[in-house]
């Protein structure tokens, strides 16, 4: 039977579990219908569960449909386990989005619909507890299309009907035309055919252009079967790939089995099977609910549990399928944990097998203090933690006061330079950090030619870049929201080794920030408050004394609604305020809004005494060689000691410094003070200051030296910026580009043209195949240029074939004047060369210095040439250098605003 994976989602109290209970029901799955406050619901069978009445653990259940089998997810709805929930989205075909009509669309319920967007599925709205007084339809529906998206149509009064034993739907004529403006195209076919085809509405649908919205009641069963019947009429059945693909979404335990939950994405997994070297698959399980039937093999579109496999984590991807990265609703708190009767030690090594099931509790262990710490959601999960460790591991445990999880970025672009080169060894690296906007995150890019630094070892330090959390300079928080580019480096053929290019790119990252103007940032809350009015005064002081910000009150009669953000630290104990000061009558819904600028930074930082330069284990500074030996460099002195002169003009470049000259001054100064003998006279205070900056260094002030560093996180916004410091070299000529006139080359060789005089598409895939391969072996960036001017309204289309880009020009447009325009533009940084025997284009081309003109015959020797030497000097299957099989390709933008 055909699979479909659909996922459940709902802010908390929604109704959610009741709708995926009232499904089950309905479909024939269960003889009975079960209820959440009863405690015997399908899917609620964790003790836990059942006895706060929330899902906590995701859960599957799998219902016929006619012809087809549901894999239903059940996911947690308490944004405590908002990761949970995430990670379940990554595996789903369609979701449902249950919204409770009595409260409209809630904080945490925005928050679900842009990981929806985020994640592309396809989805359609329940609005539940439509049987409750107060609820109006038309309302609810103007509410859902204004904080959702104008695309939610209502599809109440679509009539169904059973066709060869399954469902048709017929759209009323007002949803038919509501539906048709979502979709130009789909206008234009309703206008013309006045009929909306079952396919054009499925297309729409997993398009995300169309979010059907169906009304009802899960507990009184109202709309469970027009529901249903639209689950089946709308949604369409995903093509996967023959060759094998799965993705781990989930962890669990079942006594002392260890399951892998999969998502097969393409051809089949069998047991016995080898996933990873000496793990193999011995049994494979088709949950729903708590039980479980066993099969010798998962088809694609199967979402199942193995067993034995230990050392896939939860986002891995297997086969075709690639990783998933971390989940984007992280934890913003951290806890000590606190054991009552066992060793810190020995607990942190249980406590790792539950990070497994976890991965967001980012355990961890400082060997110094003795402490273990994990991250938090809030206070909901950290009573799920202490009950699951009692379970697991027989320890009960407590937590300290939790501590807001700091972020760190900078506020404008520095390049950061690490060398590393203690004796026999050999490495630097220069790194160029970029801000980008809030909520970005980490992103990395290599820009630099490859004849100064090999590809092997860019790729070497775009590995170093992202395998680490690299901590900042204002509070060892992680940094996050800036772009981190190689742009140069070197290395020795004699002496460097793969971990000298991971101690460089530490270190170019450690001392770009400590010169960079960094900016302290905070997890902020954005909050929904509904309380009486006459408490709106109180609250809105109370938002203003904790940094927050709201937008206008909305008030209906005695009721008003204050949304806004503030930050987490001030306001995550307010729910409880606002319950006391209300008498209960009022409610406080918070969602995680991201990280911005910290209130108070300098407090942070001063409170926080991380001082970067003492942090041995992330060092600021670069290590250099002389005379056989090494020394330590400071990060404000690098500059003035690397070998590698940066491709960003500095204003202020200092001089460079001499090795051999400080050496020798370094050794006169030691002479002068074994020579030196008392004179018997007194000594000034000045002079004692002198010795002693001799003997320890300079003398700090790091009360002074915190509070500048903190005052430089809180610049006012305002401020005029600066100009750019950093400006880019006008790059040298390094990238080479060769032009190819298409149609000209085909009609001026003797095969191709024959061909194209019976063929004229077989003769221009024939070139391309022919240009292909040229490309393969020399490197150059091939654009082939073939003319469409004469067909009406044709834009400049571009698109990749293999290894090479192809054009077609727009109408009115030939081949020659896009060749004249590309080469005029790309030969002031570039190397050009113009293949073509059409004279007028080599007359053209000849005005840019630098383009050099291949006839049609210099064009085919070259590349007879080349064959030649394949057949001849390259026969071994790794003898073509593979960064020519591999580098990244990418069309220059024409600058003529054209699209694609």
């Amino acid at each position: 039977m055909r699979q479909l994976a659909v996922g459940i989602l709902a802010h908390v109290d929604a109704g959610k579990t009741t709708l995926a209970e009232s499904l089950l029901y309905r479909s024939g799955k269960l003889r009975s219908l079960g209820r959440v406050d009863h405690g015997d619901a399908y899917l609620d069978t964790d003790p836990m569960e059942k006895e706060r009445g929330i899902t906590i653990f995701s859960k599957q259940a799998m219902f016929p449909l006619y012809d087809r089998e549901i894999i239903l997810l059940d996911t947690p709805g308490h944004v405590d386990f908002s990761a949970e929930m995430e990670r379940t989205l990554q595996v789903l075909d369609y979701a449902i989005l249950v919204i409770n009509g009595s409260d409209g669309v809630q904080g945490h319920t925005e928050t679900l619909w842009k990981l929806l967007k985020h994640y592309q599925i396809p989805t359609f709205l329940f609005i539940n507890k439509m049987d409750q007084p107060g609820t109006d339809r038309a309302e609810i529906s103007g509410n859902l299309r204004e904080k959702l998206s104008q695309h939610i149509v209502d599809f109440t009064g679509t009539e169904y009907r059973l066709t060869d034993g399954v469902p048709e739907l017929k759209l009323p004529e007002d949803v038919a035309e509501n539906v048709s403006l979502t979709d130009e195209a789909t206008m234009n076919r309703y206008l013309e055919t006045g009929m909306l085809p079952p396919e054009e509405l499925r297309r729409l649908i997993r398009e995300r252009s169309l979010f059907p919205a169906f009304f009802g009641s899960a507990l009184k069963l109202q709309g469970i079967d027009e529901f249903l019947n639209a689950l089946y009429a709308l949604t369409e059945l995903p093509a996967y790939p023959e060759e094998f693909g799965a993705r781990v979404f989930k962890i669990s335990k079942e006594g002392n089995q260890r399951l892998t939950w999969l998502k097969i994405t393409g051809g089949t997994l069998k047991t016995r099977t080898e996933l990873l070297p000496g793990e193999k698959v011995n049994e494979i399980r088709f949950y729903s609910g708590i039980k479980y039937e066993t099969k010798d093999t998962a088809e694609a579109g199967d979402i199942c549990a193995v067993t034995g496999i230990r050392s896939l984590k939860t986002g891995d991807g297997i086969g075709i399928e690639p990783g998933s990265g971390e989940t984007s609703l992280k934890p913003v708190l951290d806890y000590e944990v606190l054991p009552e009767d066992a060793d810190p030690e020995e607990l942190y090594r249980k406590l790792s097998e539950l990070q497994d099931e976890f991965p967001e509790l980012h355990i961890t262990y400082l060997k110094e203090l003795r402490e273990i710490h994990v991250h938090l959601m809030g206070e909901v999960q950290t009573e799920i933690v202490k009950r699951l460790v009692k379970e697991r591991c027989g320890i009960s445990i407590g937590f300290g006061p939790g501590e807001i999880l700091y972020q760190e970025t900078i506020q404008d672009a520095v390049e950061g330079v690490g060398h590393f080169e203690p004796l026999r060894h050999y490495a630097e690296v220069h790194l160029l950090l970029e801000p980008l906007p809030r909520g970005t995150g980490l992103q990395f890019a290599l820009d630099c030619p490859e004849d100064v630094l090999p590809r092997n070892w860019q790729r070497l330090v775009l590995t170093h870049l992202k395998e680490r959390e690299h901590p900042g300079v204002l509070t060892g928080s992680p940094i996050t929201d800036m772009r981190i580019t190689l742009i140069t480096g070197r290395a020795s053929q004699k002496h460097t080794e793969g971990g000298d290019f991971r101690e460089a790119t530490y270190r170019a990252v450690r001392q770009g920030l400590r010169k960079a103007v960094n900016v302290l940032l905070e997890p902020y809350y954005a909050f929904t408050l509904e309380l009486p009015t006459e408490y709106v005064g109180r609250a809105m002081t109370d938002i203003g004394s904790m940094e927050g910000s709201f937008m206008p009150p909305e008030t209906n009669g005695d009721k008003t609604v204050l949304k806004g953000r503030a930050p987490v630290v001030t306001m995550r104990d307010y729910a409880r305020d606002v319950m006391v000061y209300t008498k209960g009558r009022g409610h406080l819904f918070v969602t995680l809004a991201g990280y911005d600028r910290c209130h108070n930074a300098e407090e942070v930082i001063i409170k926080r005494g991380y001082d970067p330069d003492q942090d041995l284990l992330n060092p600021c500074s670069s290590v250099f060689c002389a005379h056989g030996s090494g020394f330590i460099v400071p990060f404000d002195q690098v500059e003035k000691y690397m070998h590698v002169e940066s491709p960003l003009a500095k204003e202020d470049s200092g001089e460079r410094r001499d090795f051999a000259e400080d050496l020798e001054r370094a050794e006169q100064r030691r002479n002068r003070k074994e020579n030196y003998t008392p004179s018997g006279h007194y000594i000034g205070d000045q002079e004692l200051e002198n010795i002693f900056i001799n003997t320890y260094g300079k003398i700090r002030n790091r009360a002074q030296e915190v509070n500048e560093a903190a005052a430089r996180t809180i610049r006012a916004a305002s401020r005029e910026e600066p100009p750019e410091k950093y400006q880019k070299k006008p790059p040298e000529r390094r990238k080479q580009y060769l032009l190819v006139d298409g149609y000209n080359i085909i009609f001026a060789w003797k095969d191709l043209n024959e061909l194209a005089r019976t063929n004229l598409d077989a003769a221009r895939g024939k070139l391309l195949d022919i240009l292909s391969n040229y490309q393969g072996f020399t490197g150059k960036e091939v654009i082939a240029v073939f003319d469409a001017y004469r067909v009406s309204g044709h834009p400049v289309e571009k698109f990749r074939f293999h290894n090479i880009y192809v054009v077609f020009t727009r109408e009115a447009m030939t081949a020659d004047q896009y060749i004249e325009e590309e080469a005029h533009r790309l030969s002031a940084t570039d190397q050009i060369a113009v293949a073509t025997s059409d004279k007028v284009v080599q007359v053209i081309t000849w005005r840019d210095k630098g383009t050099e003109i291949l006839s049609a015959q210099d064009l085919l020797e070259e590349i007879e040439r080349i064959n030649h030497k394949i057949r001849t000097e390259h026969l071994s299957p790794g003898s073509i250098p593979r960064e020519h099989l591999t580098a990244p390709m990418q069309l220059p933008e024409d600058g003529s605003g054209e699209g694609t």
